[in-house]
């Protein structure tokens, strides 16, 4: 059996990922998501927020990777998490996580876990997310210490 070892990179304004690493990024998002995920283009929105573009407050991303040991072809990505800065710290959390996704095929292995502990760590304030109640992601973040206070509510205009 081969051991394999998780890295985790994070970009942000000063580390950014470059255009194919960023698609490889988005895309992932996209497939893993499934059910509780967003168009492409949206997905890419969250990510240029994270990265201070377009005048924004910024964020991060994390992405990490399973490298066997031994392998030499490209490391695949294991899961991602999008963090936006909300800038409203004075009456709702500091940050937002937007994403976070497993690889399908490697749920169950405490990456999402991993990740959302890094994610913790590094943002500088409160966090806050959305999850659907049935997402069984939900007993994750309830571990983590994520709580319920609010019951969500939006109002969606036509156009």
């Amino acid at each position: 059996m081969l051991q394999t070892t998780l890295t985790i990179k994070v970009f942000d304004n000063t580390n950014k990922p470059d255009t194919k690493e960023r698609q490889a990024i988005i895309d992932f998002l996209f497939d893993n998501l499934e059910d509780y995920g967003d168009p492409k283009y949206q997905i890419g929105q969250a990510v240029a927020y994270a990265l201070e573009e377009k005048g924004s407050l910024g964020g991060f991303l994390l992405v990490s990777y399973c490298i066997a040991e031994g392998v030499t072809a490209e490391p695949e990505i294991s899961g991602a998490v999008v963090i936006n800065k909300t800038g409203m710290a004075d009456y709702i959390p500091d940050n937002i996580l937007v994403y976070i996704a497993t690889h399908k095929g490697q749920r169950g292995k405490g990456i999402g876990k991993t990740l959302l502990k890094k994610a913790i760590e590094l943002a500088e304030g409160d966090i806050a997310l959305h999850v659907e109640p049935r997402n069984p992601a939900k007993q994750l973040y309830e571990r983590l210490g994520f709580t319920n206070k609010y019951l969500e509510m939006r109002y969606k205009k036509e156009v």
